[in-house]
């Protein structure tokens, strides 16, 4: 189809064939495998940084070394199973959030995706021969226009891309909590504000930054609907999890075919922001006031308060990652209620890829 509005992504001299961007999920749900698998469908892979160290021996005694060292072999290991573009999300609330990027850069990473905060001081650790590109994650137009204007003003540097996460996404939101169910902040109702704050920038300084659309996008409808609206391409975390290639736990896999749509719910997080995770018990215990014991030998988010919360986000989190969800919980997007079983990454993108096809041939005949 000559005219498809599905083209391939663009970031700088990258090119994706296919115009997916597999979000990036910690804490070790995204890693080498599942990230690498990504790439080499022709879309973009994402390694997540957050808690990237948990299975180093000395992750405990010497947090920021052992992550450095895990981030460092997890890019190598991914890098040899895929020619394809890689990418590494990077939390800018995780207190090693500088010491990473830089390693990610020195190891030559395609793409560096950091939000849950605003990345303002990001280009600082890009070298101007440097081949990584530097795609925030924003929730607002404001904040586009925000780390366009300080970017610009600080280093003479401008986004390679722009990812919007809309109120939909899994994980930690940039939302507040009044505002995630409010259609207002719907993806749908920010993404021309942000495409037109972006392309003030781009046109006043003649370089391409494309904006990718994400947070709840489930279906290829979906994907053709955004492409439609201007985004160049999606991001998609959700959909990952229930693949054979995702690097988490088959029992937290089996949470997302499990659950219910009632079952999606968002909860306080340790962490000052709001998350959506999958009901469980874990959950109804710590909402109903029991204390989960732990040690904080680090404070690794910056904004946590390790010292008043009933819990560790990151214990809760690696625990379900391995499997153990009655020490924890998953995260998931809005939309986790509706997958119903495990695929390979391959057979995925093969059904995005045709469900988009199809849903725009049916959308030229009804026009013809």
């Amino acid at each position: 189809m000559p005219d498809t509005v599905i083209k391939p992504l663009t970031i700088g001299n990258l090119s994706a064939r296919i115009p997916i961007i597999q979000g990036g999920m910690g804490v070790a749900i995204s890693l080498s495998r599942l990230a690498s698998a990504v790439a080499n469908e022709g879309c973009i892979g994402v390694i997540a940084a957050a808690g990237i160290g948990r299975n180093e021996p000395d992750f405990h005694s010497s947090f920021l070394q052992a992550s450095i060292r895990a981030l460092r072999n997890e890019i190598r290991k991914a890098k040899s199973q895929t020619d394809g573009i890689l990418g590494l999300n990077i939390m800018v609330a995780l207190s090693t959030f500088g010491e990473l990027a830089q390693a990610a850069i020195e190891e030559e990473i395609d793409i560096i995706f950091a939000g849950a905060g605003l990345p303002l001081s990001l280009p600082q650790y890009r070298k101007p021969d440097s081949k990584t590109k530097l795609v925030p994650i924003i929730s607002s137009a404001r904040a586009a226009g925000l780390i366009c204007k300080s970017w610009m003003h600080k280093w003479d540097y401008l986004p390679d891309a722009v990812v919007l996460e809309g109120p939909k996404a899994g994980g930690h939101l940039g939302f507040k909590e009044t505002q995630i169910f409010d259609p207002d902040f719907a993806l749908e109702k920010l993404l021309p504000a942000v495409l037109d704050e972006v392309s003030i920038y781009a046109n006043r300084y003649g370089k391409h930054i494309p904006v990718v659309a994400a947070g709840g996008i489930y279906t290829g409808h979906d994907i053709l609907k955004f492409m439609r609206m201007g985004a160049a391409g999606v991001q998609m975390g959700t959909r990952f999890v229930a693949t054979h290639e995702c690097d988490a736990d088959l029992r937290f896999k089996q949470a997302y075919i499990d659950a219910t749509e009632d079952k999606i719910v968002i909860i306080k997080s340790p962490v000052g922001m709001p998350g959506r995770a999958i009901r469980n018990q874990y959950i109804d215990e710590v909402e109903s006031g029991q204390k989960k014991p732990y040690k904080c030998p680090f404070h690794c988010i910056i904004t946590c308060d390790y010292k008043d919360s009933p819990y560790c986000i990151a214990d809760a989190l690696v625990s379900a990652q391995e499997g153990h969800l009655d020490e924890g919980f998953a995260f998931a997007g809005a939309n986790a209620y509706r997958v119903s079983e495990i695929v390979s990454v391959k057979q995925l993108v093969t059904s995005l890829l045709t469900e988009a096809h199809e849903a725009e041939a049916a959308t030229l005949r009804q026009i013809s």
